[in-house]
């Protein structure tokens, strides 16, 4: 079993950072072999729309994207991270999924499997955000909608409000605990 975490935050050792390692240390717990790629010390460039991929399935585009998607047809489980910066995710999150536009047209235009496989895949999102009324809709629709397009099954969240200065996460009653437990949890038949 291999999972994949992204961490989408570009503050390094921040909140969602420790509950993506927690989680992760969960899943390994299990005998899962994980890894977690960080996008904010990749270099993705923004989809040019220039629609190539309908052709052929494949971005023009060669960056540090074409490991990110040589991983998700390896794994598993992947885990989204990202905290949430005006009620979405953040700019490295964002500019990676629009970057799945090519697997979109893969499956939606070729029809094809959009990675590479058919087999099946599970899907987890972790975010914190700084207010007590937290807005988490609209990073769900687009977590859910990119599994959606990769043929990945959501199977849950971990959302923490009220959560900004880094580190408070540890501070939370029992957030690191949850996060062990749901990686544990993914891995299990």
């Amino acid at each position: 079993m291999k999972v994949l975490g992204i961490a989408g935050s570009p503050r390094r050792d921040g909140n969602t950072d420790i509950l993506l390692a927690e989680l992760m240390r969960g899943a390994a717990s299990k005998g899962a072999e994980v890894k977690t790629i960080v996008l904010a010390d990749l270099k993705i460039s923004p989809c040019e729309h220039c629609d190539n991929c309908l052709k052929t399935g494949e971005c023009k585009i060669q960056d540090d994207m074409q490991t990110i998607y040589q991983e998700f047809e390896r794994a598993d489980v992947v885990v989204l991270a990202s905290p949430i910066q005006f009620s979405g995710i953040t700019a490295p999150m964002k500019a990676m999924i629009d970057r799945f536009q090519s697997r979109w047209a893969r499956k939606y235009v070729l029809k094809k499997p959009p990675l590479g496989d058919e087999r099946p895949r599970k899907g987890f999102f972790v975010s914190v955000g700084g207010r007590k009324n937290a807005n988490f809709e609209p990073s769900l629709v687009m977590i859910k909608t990119i599994f959606a397009v990769l043929n990945i099954s959501y199977t849950g969240e971990l959302l923490f409000f009220k959560i900004d200065k880094k580190g408070a996460i540890a501070k939370h009653p029992d957030a690191l605990r949850q996060a062990f437990l749901a990686g544990q949890k993914l891995v299990e038949s």
